[in-house]
């Protein structure tokens, strides 16, 4: 299936994860061209790379149909789609299809694990109501279970029978083996 990716964010820390009574965080959702990816581990340059081993949100997805419909439902046609904090808005796929199914973008895999539910930063992120208008089309969560680079533009969508497990804690990071030793009395 061909899809498009019109835009790919990264963010070096979190704004709303893990902060449900603290203000908002102030880290820049930074637009790039090109995203590296790597198995077990998520997006280069990202809040989630390396955040813990299996993580099931390496990598957030976006339809751009619902982004543009959110646009015109609070008003807002000059939002930009940073401000969801999801990585990968994508055209032309059915996200909740890929719940559960393991995929592949522009060559990369992914498994898919669950949807990216709204939160009440939404509300403030977006516009009021926006948690609630979002509910059931908050975009699809994922793990990554190949390295490759994901870029902007036109790519292939293919569903995969089988794929590759991402590396676990004692694996390959890059060309960088890690090894996690336990010695006692230390």
């Amino acid at each position: 299936m061909n899809v498009v990716l019109p835009q790919i964010f990264i963010s070096p820390g979190h704004n709303f994860f893990g902060r449900p009574r603290a203000p908002a965080g102030e880290h820049p959702t930074r637009e790039v061209a090109t995203v590296i990816c790597r198995a077990g581990w998520g997006l280069e340059g990202d809040r989630f790379y390396g955040y813990r081993p299996g993580y099931k949100g390496q990598v957030t997805f976006f339809a751009a149909d619902v982004f543009e419909a959110l646009k015109a439902e609070f008003r807002l046609p000059r939002i930009s789609a940073g401000v969801l904090r999801r990585n990968v808005l994508i055209g032309g796929a059915d996200l909740t299809a890929l719940i559960g199914k393991n995929f592949s973008i522009g060559g990369v895999a992914f498994a898919g694990t669950g949807e990216a539910r709204p939160c009440h930063w939404m509300n403030h992120a977006v516009a009021p109501g926006a948690e609630d208008w979002l509910k059931g089309r908050g975009g699809l969560r994922a793990r990554v279970l190949s390295d490759g680079e994901l870029q902007i533009g036109a790519a292939e969508l293919l569903l995969l029978d089988k794929s590759p497990q991402p590396l676990g804690t004692a694996g390959v990071i890059g060309k960088c083996a890690v090894e996690l030793r336990l010695e006692s009395g230390v």
